[in-house]
């Protein structure tokens, strides 16, 4: 690894990862590891523990409600510098996390590290309160408006962006220690048992939330549907909960859609989901027993309607899905072409129904599905997943980071734990606003190309020569089957040449961790 200078932003030394990448060895104040390579990198030690209770120190009639946010944070114990979290499943929704860190301000606290499972547009006012240095800085996925405002550098402290996956592996490895979890529970009874699965405001599974109620030092359930204990289904247990505050509303559970799980109309993106759905016939992956995971961006949607067709025309059923669960696969379980959905999260209220009502429809967390460091998870079972990303290049590397400016405007979510799928396909576009997807290299580098098999866009399918397996299956088939670097000259040319690279400053702003805790590479200030 090549060592560099000392840059502005970090106190430590920036070398050069496996990668190619330069990253930074200390971030916030904690040392580093620096990319090794998929694999390479070896943990060691014991799994991370909150503190030991007394059972006596909690009511012995099991009611655990408290008047309020600022009491509860304040038998917490709430003090500068401490580390707060949140989950995301009410998504652009949510009106939890904001009213924690508004009542930390209340109390005058200041420095904090917000550490949510993903952020949103409606906490963008999350940034007065980081101007009011009541927040220091965000460690986790951040989209929108905090993605920009960490872009410009303004952000007192580094972000750190973590597939849902990587956030289960900081917080079980002592990376990060929460030192209060809090949980916005459609339902929960006054122990702090709750689910996401019922009541007014529900929205799914609460499976990000998992990890923060098992290892956090103090949990505080916030909750709009109070039920006489015991609250069934459980999902969190109240065993691990310190206090339950009851509200009038936890958020609107019509905005977990978020805008984003819309079958696209776009005649060149449904031309994307006919291919991909194709070429997971002629490769032969589509069989019964197979399994398959789509995420809920339009392309991915039409995916799983093309999928479908094929499996009506062929009789083939899968024997599991895996989700972000929409309707799309909710009716392929009702209509039996799958034998369950195993749900990380739900991105649609025809899937929230379903997640209360059919026990096909399972609740998940990342430690089941996408922790790099357990004995095995379900996405390493799935035999072909279809994902998307803001840029590829010819090594297959992908980014869905930045975007072509450099701005950091997306977090990484479940992609990267993905990869490791039998066959991993990136359905993209081959330009978006005149400017190609394919490029030489990739600005901001969240996952690597040996673990990425195809690259489907409109103007033919790219097949990794790693896949040389996939390759030979569809010889023969009427699939345009094209080198990655023909179909980056074709777009290049129709786009007018290849694309400005960003103008980024040496200051770093952030980095992206890999599924293993290393750094996989670094965000850099967006020049003005």
């Amino acid at each position: 690894m090549t060592t560099m200078q000392t840059s502005p932003k970090v106190s430590s030394e920036l070398v050069r990862n496996a990668a190619g990448r330069m990253v930074p060895t200390e971030v916030n104040g904690r040392p580093q590891t620096p990319f090794l390579g998929v694999g390479a990198y070896e943990p060691d030690g014991d799994k991370a523990a909150p503190p030991i209770r007394r059972c006596a120190d909690y009511p012995t009639n099991g009611d655990k409600r408290v008047a309020d946010l600022r009491t509860a944070l304040e038998k917490c114990g709430l003090r500068d510098g401490m580390v707060i979290s949140n989950h995301h499943h009410l998504r652009n929704g949510d009106r939890v996390a904001l009213e924690v860190l508004k009542a930390a301000d209340s109390l005058g606290v200041k420095d904090l590290m917000w550490f949510p499972s993903a952020a949103f547009p409606c906490q963008a006012e999350v940034i007065d309160l980081m101007e009011k240095r009541v927040v220091h800085h965000i460690e986790g996925s951040m989209n929108g408006p905090l993605g920009d405002y960490c872009s410009q550098g303004k952000m007192r402290g580094m972000g750190v962006l973590r597939s849902h996956g990587g956030r289960w592996q900081a917080i079980q490895d002592g990376e990060v220690q929460i030192d209060i979890a809090i949980i916005a529970a459609p339902t929960a009874d006054a122990f702090g048992n709750c689910n996401g699965s019922h009541g007014p405001t529900a929205c799914g599974s609460l499976g990000f939330a998992l990890a923060d109620s098992m290892y956090a030092k103090h949990v505080i359930v916030v909750t709009d549907n109070l039920v006489p204990f015991p609250c069934l289904p459980w999902q969190i247990q109240g065993n691990n909960v310190d206090y339950v505050v009851e509200v009038d509303s936890i958020g609107d559970p019509s905005q977990i859609v978020s805008g984003t799980t819309e079958i696209t109309k776009s005649p060149d993106r449904l031309l994307i989901a006919d291919y991909v759905a194709q070429f997971v016939r002629d490769a032969g992956i589509l069989r019964d027993g197979f399994s398959f995971q789509a995420g809920a961006g339009g392309v991915a949607l039409a995916f799983v309607g093309k999928i479908r067709q094929i499996m009506e025309e062929t009789g083939v059923k899968a024997s599991f899905v895996r989700g972000g669960s929409t309707k799309q696969l909710v009716q392929l379980l009702q209509d039996g072409y799958t034998s369950a959905i195993l749900d990380g999260q739900t991105f649609d209220l025809d899937a929230v129904r379903s997640i209360a009502s059919d026990p096909r429809h399972v609740p998940t967390s990342p430690f089941t599905s996408y922790n790099y460091h357990g004995k095995g998870n379900f996405a390493s079972m799935v035999d072909v997943v279809v994902l998307g990303a803001t840029e590829v290049d010819r090594n297959f590397n992908a980014n869905v980071n930045t975007h072509s400016d450099g701005r950091l405007l997306h977090g990484i979510g479940g992609w990267q734990n993905c990869l490791f799928a039998g066959c991993t396909i990136l359905a993209v576009p081959s330009f978006r606003d005149r400017l190609p997807v394919i490029v030489d290299e990739v600005t901001t580098y969240t996952g690597p190309g040996e673990l990425i098999d195809v690259i489907a866009t409109e103007r033919g399918l790219a097949i990794n020569p790693r896949r040389q397996d996939l390759l030979d299956a569809v010889k023969g088939s009427d699939l345009p089957i094209r080198p990655i670097e023909e179909i980056q000259a074709e777009v290049e040319q129709l786009c007018g040449g290849k694309p400005e690279r960003p103008r980024l400053s040496d200051e770093p702003v952030a980095v992206i961790k890999w599924v293993d805790g290393t750094v996989i590479d670094t965000v850099w200030k967006v020049e003005s």
